[in-house]
């Protein structure tokens, strides 16, 4: 395993040293923006069932 990561850095050298990082970077970026989307939506759905949750009741409003 330790010899297919050596050959994967060697490989993969020139590649770090020719400006192709930049695009990598320039992905994660956009990647990090569209993650941090999915947790404000993820946030807002969350606050919004809770304030349901705390309306109904424990039971769901059912009695």
């Amino acid at each position: 395993m330790i010899s297919k990561w050596k050959k994967q850095a060697l490989d993969n050298m020139n590649s770090a040293f020719s400006g192709k990082c930049e695009r990598s970077e320039v992905t994660n970026e956009h990647q990090v923006k569209q993650l941090h989307a999915k947790i404000w939506e993820l946030t807002v759905e969350r606050d919004f069932l809770q304030d349901v949750y705390k309306k109904l009741g424990r039971n769901g409003g059912l009695r």
